[in-house]
């Protein structure tokens, strides 16, 4: 049976938290929820202490975000595959280079949503974004397999709070670690469990999508995943780890896609 994966409206929540085993962190642009709403953020993060030009907010036609994305080449995003999947790519736009949600950067348009075709609601939760034209914003290279005890950085526009209320205008990040599968529930091979720091900080609704990146060793970042899902099955934010999609696992589909 297909995972239902949860969006922002909190009566969503309610009503799907006892039939979902992982819940997936994207808000609904449908919803007409913008920043100033209870929407979705990093939970313990802090404000973003530099420029990601890669990282990008999937808004609607309004400017409503709705998930996280990372530019990968000049024409090229990626994303979680339940943020798009049966999207109409017409609808949304990118909003790229910019710690503001709403404002400045650079905006791009999408033209197709190509999801990996083995998505099924849980595992492979990954798809590439096709720009009408090439973004000015410099991309992120895929980084290689990340262990056990990996450091790494999420970043995102999501809830700030366990419960998904309280949207951030600024880009938020919080560093975090890779951790044993096993500390993860209803986790694909190509999958990253990720901790909570201290126990109560994650990931959160509008957050999917988004980068897990790591040092690439001479002051910049490579990506190791994308954020998925929760890693307890708990609609609520941050009581455990969470699970990233491995993007490393899936360099040859990306390439192949990508025409790289």
């Amino acid at each position: 049976m297909r995972k239902r994966l949860i969006y922002s409206g909190l009566a969503v929540v309610a009503a799907a938290a006892v039939a979902v085993g992982g819940v997936g962190f994207a808000a609904n642009a449908d919803d007409g929820v913008d920043a100033s709403d209870s929407q979705t953020k990093i939970i313990g993060g802090v404000d973003a202490d530099q420029d990601y030009s890669f990282m990008a907010s999937m808004q609607g036609s309004d400017g409503s975000h709705r998930c996280g994305a990372s530019l990968i080449s000049p024409e090229w995003l990626i994303i979680a595959a339940h943020c798009v999947e049966g999207e109409d790519p017409s609808g949304y736009q990118f909003r790229l280079n910019t710690k503001t949600v709403s404002d400045g950067g650079e905006v791009v348009k999408p033209t197709e949503f190509v999801v990996h075709p083995d998505y099924s609601g849980g595992v492979d939760d990954l798809a590439l974004v096709k720009l009408e034209a090439a973004a000015e914003s410099a991309p992120v290279k895929l980084g290689s397999e990340a262990s056990p005890g990996t450091k790494s950085r999420i970043l995102g526009w999501g809830a700030t709070n366990p419960d998904g209320s309280g949207a951030p205008e600024t880009l938020q990040q919080l560093d975090t670690a890779v951790v044993e599968s096993s500390k993860c529930t209803e986790i694909g091979e190509k999958d990253l469990c990720t901790d909570n720091p201290n126990g109560d900080s994650g990931a959160c609704y509008g957050d999917s999508g988004g980068p897990q990146i790591v040092d690439d060793g001479s002051g910049g970042w490579v990506l190791i995943g994308a954020t998925s899902r929760s890693g307890n099955g708990d609609p609520t934010c941050a009581t455990g780890p969470s699970i990233y999609t491995n993007v490393t696992a899936y360099t040859d589909w990306i390439n192949e896609t990508t025409g790289a």
